[in-house]
């Protein structure tokens, strides 16, 4: 099958004139020269192969009129043309799993980010979804197609956030399950609701998080910022991993922050004293906070180095700086200061971008253990990817885990 060049990509990727990009009938992406009509595999400016995704672009149809001619229909415009719309998502043949060429930045949103893509079929679990990002990214997930659990403490906040959803897509999937992350109870409750419920998980998004909050002690005796950004999350993932085994291609999205470089913790310091402390005198809140996301950037390339044999991606992300969120609601200074910065930083749209560029990116399906920031591959610092610091971390949170909830099964370590 033969289609015009649909031209909204950038210059580079533009054609010279008198050639033409066409489709074969498997996707495949190759070049007509009308001046020499001959045909060619290859780029004639950039040398590079392409291909197109195998399903047309979320919202087209495609069909065949009488005399065999073929159009390709947009329901959302009722937009017709001939030419096929997979031509306009082309992607370059990857050469190693890290070669491909950024198509988002900082500036991206979320919806940009899920253009053309078609999650139907898909499911997502993702915590802390009734507010900011992640609202945000149940909301564009939602948008196109996937089923999407919300997994909070609020039944009546889950109400309001599914009727948010369902104004923009009054056909959406979405589901509420209680989970109170200052709980391994109700974590453990959590998942086994969603393991009686459901046979798949496609992507299991960790984005609730505390910043800020003043010292407390859970229900476990454990700190509650480290429960609730690293340990509870990181029970859930275990629980969870019988799912994501099941679900083929499955990712594991864990929102870490570009704080994670302020932490002071090392390979001589990491123990649970020190992420988990007892008593207020050894708790400082900021600090805090930058180690749990060093914990979640550590855990994410855990997860990789363990997992990754069973067919599970699991990358940490960076929303962005600052973002306006309730996150900043445990003191009023930083509630002025995020006010403050507001303009200058980036909108829930944009903030959600890289947790659905990491979960759903073609590109991405066989890139894992990396830390994601402005929708593109970035260098943490050398911590995460610290082994010994990696095993360590994960031991003292399994012995933690099981102090309270008894041991694991091993098929879920």
């Amino acid at each position: 099958m033969s289609a015009a060049y649909l031209g909204d990509t950038d210059s580079e990727d533009e054609v010279p004139n008198g050639w033409e990009e066409r489709l074969t009938e498997d996707g495949r992406v190759y070049y007509a020269n009308h001046s020499t009509s001959q045909t060619q595999w290859i780029h004639p400016k950039t040398g590079a192969r392409k291909y197109v995704p195998k399903e047309l672009p979320y919202g087209w149809t495609k069909q065949v009129d009488e005399d065999g001619t073929v159009i390709f229909f947009q329901e959302s415009t009722g937009k017709k043309t001939h030419t096929d719309p997979r031509l306009a998502f082309s992607r370059e043949t990857k050469q190693s799993v890290y070669d491909f060429k950024q198509r988002f930045d900082a500036s991206s949103t979320a919806f940009q980010v899920l253009n053309g893509v078609d999650l139907t079929g898909k499911r997502a679990l993702i915590t802390g979804a009734t507010c900011g990002i992640g609202l945000e990214t149940a909301k564009s997930l939602a948008k196109h197609g996937c089923e999407v659990i919300l997994a909070c403490r609020s039944s009546s906040r889950a109400n309001e956030a599914i009727e948010e959803i369902k104004a923009i897509k009054a056909t959406a999937i979405v589901e509420f399950v209680k989970l109170d992350l200052e709980s391994l109870t109700s974590v453990k409750t959590c998942a086994n609701e969603v393991l009686i419920k459901f046979r798949t998980l496609d992507y299991l998004i960790c984005n609730a998080g505390v910043f800020g909050a003043p010292f407390k002690l859970t229900e476990d005796n454990y700190e509650r910022t480290f429960q609730v950004n690293v340990l509870s999350h990181f029970y859930l993932i275990l629980l969870c991993k019988p799912l994501l085994i099941s679900t083929k291609g499955s990712r594991i999205i864990i929102l870490s922050s570009e704080s994670h470089r302020s932490s002071l913790m090392t390979p001589e310091n990491i123990c649970e004293e020190y992420l988990s402390p007892r008593v207020a005198s050894n708790f400082v809140a900021f600090l805090a906070y930058g180690d749990t996301k060093l914990c979640d950037a550590i855990l994410a390339t855990e997860i990789d180095r363990r997992w990754g044999h069973e067919g599970i991606i699991c990358n940490s992300v960076h929303p962005g700086n600052m973002i306006s969120t309730e996150i900043s609601r445990n003191w009023w200074f930083y509630r002025l200061l995020f006010f403050i910065v507001r303009p200058f930083t980036k909108s829930l749209q944009q903030g959600a971008a890289t947790t659905v560029w990491g979960a759903t990116a073609e590109e991405l399906n066989d890139v894992s253990g990396q830390y994601l920031n402005n929708c593109w591959l970035c260098a943490p610092t050398e911590k995460v990817t610290n082994r010994d610091m990696g095993e360590s971390l994960w031991s003292m949170s399994i012995a933690m885990i099981e102090r309270v909830m008894g041991v694991l099964p091993a098929n879920n370590k």
